[in-house]
């Protein structure tokens, strides 16, 4: 009887049952406790995806446990040095303790390959969860006094499998720094090629790409402001203007637009409104004159003309509301598997939500969750990953009102996971909601020509905008000016002359 059960009972793939059973296979579990026991040195082959709760017979759980606590200790284990623990242990009474162990160490001389064997018994165990899984959501969407919404399900279902998805990944290991330096000296020669310029993801806005080189991948960028400042303005800008660019012919995909493929996630706007803001910036018609449907003439072929450019780029837009970092993941993972990606815009970072496993007293520790899955988003997905970002009402109580690190909300966790952090700044914005009025015993010529200067002031930087780079960990720190069109939504490079001195 005892036989039966160590080494000749039957395994799932073999089994023909009249039901259905769980999946199983306790010969590959065998094979992987057997060849740990012979050499320890196999264990290290499989902790990386392999746990003790992957097994599925409670026997094998409890061995592989042990023998991990062992080896971690920097002790032996096998089945001498283990036959005090399981030679009294009542779960391994009629194994016949101890002996168990010593048959496992014997029938794993023929294991050639523990990695194989690792890898079923994983598999099967992922298996066994999402039958789980698949239970628990079939059982909550039967359960009338369920509270929680069909939609609110759904993203629960996607957290459960995205959190099942990223059990055992391995992507993570050495490399050799041999491998490490030729990739370093592949990426110097592509920067060569490019004149030593853009690098990364266009952005077409001069300053900006000369400063870091285009957007570069595995990079979580945050581009912050205060409310009107128009950061959704200049995220738009810019992943319109990355999708626009032809990339290189060598990078090209068939079947794959031509330009870099952008994905844009609006938590604030609505896909329509964004796709508004774009017509407008591509037409040169006011915004606002779009939304009333007050078009001339001669604005429709300039309409048509701007829809046919924008129909051919490779913008895709999810203005999916309150939408959570394991969601958004999961999404983005399947539009580059789908189409492709190389550039993520986030609008904005303060409107998603964590996984709700901290309460509503802390937001800074959901800011930080939210901050280090999108740069592991970056990072796995290798693109960059531009997340917009409110700023704190701080900025309002000073004279100079340009932005500063310290100003971000929950400034700690995203100044920490940024690698770049960019502010967006209009001095126009302030400047016309601070009219001069004459003060008491100023006299009227004082008056008039401290109105002048502020006349002179707004005119200087009417329609002007300041980028502020505050933080770069691969690259200078400065500022940059960019055009901004208001009545357009859209940023675009100043000519040189129109710099102020100082700035390049």
């Amino acid at each position: 009887m005892a036989e039966t059960r160590t080494l000749l009972r039957p395994s799932f793939e073999t089994m023909e049952p009249a039901f259905r059973t769980q999946p199983y296979n306790l010969e590959a579990e065998q094979a992987v406790l057997g060849a740990v026991l012979v050499n320890n040195e196999a264990y290290h082959r499989v902790e990386d995806f392999l746990a003790a709760e992957d097994f599925y017979e409670p026997i094998h759980q409890k061995i592989f446990a042990t023998c991990a606590q062992w080896i971690a200790d920097g002790r032996i284990a096998d089945h001498k040095t283990l036959f005090h623990l399981f030679d009294t242990d009542p779960a391994l009474k009629d194994l016949d303790g101890a002996r168990y162990l010593a048959r496992l160490a014997a029938a794993a001389e023929t294991v050639v390959d523990v990695v194989h064997y690792g890898r079923v018994v994983h598999d099967l165990a992922l298996k066994r969860r999402l039958i789980r899984v698949g239970e628990d959501i079939v059982n909550r969407a039967y359960d009338r006094e369920q509270p929680t919404s069909g939609r609110e399900q759904i993203e629960q279902a996607e957290h459960e499998l995205f959190a099942l998805a990223e059990t055992g990944r391995t992507g993570g290991a050495f490399r050799p720094f041999p491998t490490v330096l030729a990739a370093a000296v592949r990426h110097i020669e592509s920067a060569w090629h490019k004149a030593g310029r853009v690098t990364g993801v266009p952005t077409r806005l001069e300053g900006l790409d000369q400063k870091l080189g285009g957007l570069q991948p595995s990079d979580l960028i945050i581009l912050a402001g205060r409310p009107s400042m128009g950061k959704t303005a200049l995220g738009v800008t810019i992943a319109a203007n990355a999708a626009a660019t032809a990339r290189p012919e060598e990078e090209r995909v068939p079947g794959r637009p031509p330009g870099y493929v952008v994905g844009l996630f609006s938590l604030e706007m609505s896909a329509e409104q964004l796709a508004t803001r774009l017509l407008s910036a591509e037409s040169q018609i006011p915004s606002d004159e779009l939304r009333r449907g007050q078009l001339g003439a001669e604005d429709w072929p300039r309409l048509v003309r701007a829809s046919q450019h924008l129909a051919g780029l490779g913008l895709y837009i999810d203005d999916t509301p309150a939408l959570t970092v394991a969601g958004l993941r999961t999404r983005a993972r399947r539009l580059k598997r789908t189409v492709g990606l190389d550039l993520v815009v986030v609008d904005y970072l303060q409107l998603l939500r964590g996984s709700g496993q901290y309460g509503p007293g802390n937001r800074v520790q959901e800011v930080s969750e939210i901050t280090q899955g999108l740069k592991a988003l970056a990072k796995e997905l290798n693109v960059p990953v531009l997340a917009l970002s409110q700023l704190s009402r701080a900025v309002e109580s000073r004279d100079d009102k340009r932005p500063m690190l310290s100003d971000l909300r929950e400034s700690g966790s995203i100044e920490q996971d940024a690698d770049v952090v960019m502010f967006v700044f209009r001095e126009e914005y302030y400047l016309s909601r601070a009219v001069p009025t004459q003060r008491e015993n100023e006299t009227t010529e004082k008056f008039q020509q401290r109105y002048q200067e502020w006349v002179q002031r707004c005119e200087k930087v009417h329609n002007k905008a300041e980028i502020i780079i505050a933080k770069q960990r691969n690259g200078p720190i400065g500022n940059v000016f960019l055009q901004f069109d208001a009545a357009y939504g859209r940023f675009r490079n100043l000519e040189a002359s129109s710099y102020p001195e100082g700035y390049y």
